[in-house]
């Protein structure tokens, strides 16, 4: 039977965020200022409140039920917000939080390269899961399981990744816009020869698997023409697509967004990039919307609201850094 809110003591959640903390009966009540007692008839409280034990004994210390650890995080998150509600000009943060971010590699690593010093400077004792996006990454933001995504979206009206694409539950912030590039060595023979789609397409493509997929809005571009590129080889991400395309001894090229230029300047000196022999006006149904995902339900929570702006604020420093180095050369 569901019982109301209201017949539960919040205070109690205060001991059990601690006991999770803590992991001892006896560090919880030096921290909360309380008697051992009083702790053990808060934990006898709540044990009838969600009818399981919570924590066992164990030899070194309590040790968390299944339904306990199920909670650590939302509790953690809940007294988050509440010391956001509660001390408005304070700066006490809640300790012991868990970020699980799927961020696109190596793009995160160029344009907010210190978000995770800046976690841990914000938020003490907390735990910084970083993953690179994957087909997986967007249900997992789905499911709760991720706080934050980072990716590129096509905008091509015929790509299956664009932003009108998601489901309406999950929220998206456009940081920058982007658009394809070609990759190639610079002793490549494709350099000596007129810069056409013909001759583009007479070399062979190193490509990459996009979620599932091995289709970009450049094939589709190209299909409207009646042409197609041949993929001679498919890697998982662009890190491993321009290192093959470095090697020596092979005339395959490849495409990755423009934005992985300084990645390439500073591990694959040995490339060139140079743009699709296109129109602007077919570049421009190639643009790549590169952007913030979450959970709608994540919208208004402190955390995710503080990890959009630090990303952001980050994101533009560096941009206005690399405009002033680029201004004085």
């Amino acid at each position: 039977m569901r019982k109301p809110l209201h017949r539960l003591d919040l205070n109690l959640l205060i001991t059990m965020q601690t006991l999770l903390q803590e992991r001892s009966v006896t560090h919880t009540t030096k921290k909360l200022n309380i008697t051992p007692s009083a702790v053990s008839k808060s934990l006898a409280k709540l044990r009838d409140w969600f009818d399981d034990p919570l924590f066992v004994r164990a030899p070194n210390g309590l040790q968390p039920t299944q339904l306990s650890l199920s909670m650590e995080q939302e509790l953690a998150e809940l007294f988050l917000l509440a010391s956001r509600i509660a001390e408005r000009n304070g700066d006490i943060n809640p300790v012991g939080l868990n970020f699980q971010l799927m961020l696109e590699s190596p793009f995160h690593f160029l344009y907010f390269p210190e978000l995770a010093q800046a976690i841990q400077q914000q938020y003490q004792d907390c735990t910084i899961r970083i993953r690179n996006w994957q087909s997986s990454s967007l249900d997992s933001i789905i499911n709760g399981d991720s706080d934050l995504g980072f990716c590129g979206r096509e905008t091509h009206h015929r790509s299956q990744e664009t932003l009108e694409e998601l489901p309406y539950y999950v929220n998206y912030e456009v940081l920058y816009e982007d658009r394809p590039m070609v990759f190639l060595r610079n002793d490549h023979p494709l350099l000596t020869q007129p810069w056409t789609l013909d001759t583009l397409l007479s070399f062979d493509f190193i490509s990459i698997l996009w979620e599932e997929s091995e289709q970009f809005a450049f094939d589709e571009l190209l299909a409207t023409k009646g042409l197609k590129r041949r993929v001679s080889f498919t890697l998982s991400d662009f890190e491993q697509s321009l290192f093959m395309t470095a090697q020596p001894g092979h005339q395959q090229i490849t495409t990755a967004p423009s934005s992985i230029a300084p990645y390439v300047k500073q591990h694959s000196p040995e490339l060139t990039m140079r743009p699709l022999p296109i129109t602007e006006e077919e570049y421009q149904q190639l643009t790549i919307q590169y952007c913030l995902l979450w959970h709608k339900r994540n919208t208004h929570n402190p955390k995710i609201e503080w990890l959009r702006e630090t990303i952001r604020h980050q994101f533009s420093n560096h941009i206005k850094a690399m405009n002033e180095t680029n201004s004085e050369q």
